[in-house]
C-alpha cells in the first residue's frame, strides 16, 4: 500500500477494520438522567485542569442511554461532568465516563479525548422510578434514582444547557510513553431535537473503587435532577489549549 493511500484511509485504528466510521455522529432518542450535586471544592481543584475555571463546587452525574447512534450502535454510558468556565465561556468538563460498547470507547478516546473505560451502566424505568446504575466488574459504584416524569422541566433551560460546549483532556502517548498529544478539546452538540424534559425528586449514591473512583467526588447534597430525551448530532472537536505548546 502506498503512503498516500495509508494517509487517506487512516482515520481510525485498525487500518483494515476501523472501530468506528468517520463522523459526525447522529443519535436518536438519546435519553439522559442527570443528577446535579454539591461536592467539595478542594477535590475539584485537584482534578480540573487549568486553564479551566471551577464555577461552583458542583458535579453533574449522568446516566445516558443511546439506543440508536451512527456507527456506534446501541449502548449506555455513565459518568461525571463538572461545570467550568473557559475564557468567559461556560461549559462542562467531562471528568469520568464508563460504558459498555467498544466502538464508542475507541472513538471517544481517539477522536475527542473522552475519558472512557469499559463498565456496565444501565438506565431504565422501574415502575414509578427512573433508575440508573453503574457496575465496574462485579462491584456497584453508582446508583441514581428519580421520580419518573413527576413534572415538566423548562425546555429552554434544558436546551441552553445542552448547547453549552463540552471540554475534554485528550492525552495520546508517543511510542516512548511520553505525551505526543496533550490538549484541551472543545466540542458541541448540534441539531438538537428535544423531545421531552422532566424533573422530580432524586437520590444518588457513589461507592469507592480503586480503578473507578467516582466516589472521590463525594455527594454532599443532591441539588436537582432532570430526565431528557432528544435527537442530536455529536460534532468533531477543536483544540482549545495545547499543553505541549503553551505550558
Amino acid at each position: 500500500m502506498k503512503a498516500t493511500e495509508v494517509r487517506r484511509r487512516a482515520f481510525s485504528m485498525p487500518l483494515y477494520s476501523p472501530a468506528y466510521p468517520p463522523g459526525p455522529y447522529r443519535f436518536v432518542n438519546r435519553e439522559y438522567l442527570i443528577i446535579t450535586y454539591r461536592t467539595e471544592r478542594a477535590v475539584l481543584e485537584q482534578v480540573v485542569p487549568k486553564p479551566l475555571e471551577i464555577i461552583d463546587p458542583i458535579v453533574k452525574y449522568e446516566f445516558i442511554r443511546m439506543p440508536d447512534s451512527t456507527g456506534f450502535g446501541d449502548y449506555t454510558e455513565s459518568g461525571q461532568v463538572i461545570p467550568v468556565r473557559f475564557n468567559g465561556e461556560v461549559g462542562g468538563y467531562t471528568h469520568a465516563m464508563f460504558l459498555d460498547d467498544d466502538p464508542p470507547i475507541a472513538g471517544g478516546r481517539e477522536l475527542w479525548g473522552f475519558p472512557k473505560k469499559l463498565a456496565r451502566p444501565t438506565l431504565k424505568v422501574e415502575h414509578d422510578t427512573l433508575l440508573g446504575t453503574l457496575d465496574y466488574g462485579p462491584v456497584r459504584i453508582a446508583t441514581g434514582s428519580m421520580g419518573y416524569k413527576h413534572q415538566a422541566a423548562p425546555r429552554e433551560t434544558a436546551l441552553r444547557a445542552m448547547k453549552e460546549p463540552g471540554f475534554l483532556l485528550k492525552i495520546i502517548p508517543h511510542v516512548d510513553g511520553n505525551p505526543r498529544i496533550c490538549e484541551l478539546v472543545r466540542y458541541h452538540l448540534e441539531d438538537i431535537d428535544l423531545k421531552g424534559a422532566w424533573t422530580g425528586p432524586a437520590a444518588l449514591q457513589l461507592y469507592p473503587h480503586a480503578l473507578a473512583p467516582v466516589a472521590a467526588l463525594p455527594v454532599l447534597e443532591v441539588i436537582s435532577a432532570v430526565h431528557l430525551i432528544a435527537d442530536l448530532t455529536l460534532n468533531l472537536g477543536t483544540v482549545a489549549h495545547d499543553y505541549l505548546a503553551v505550558p
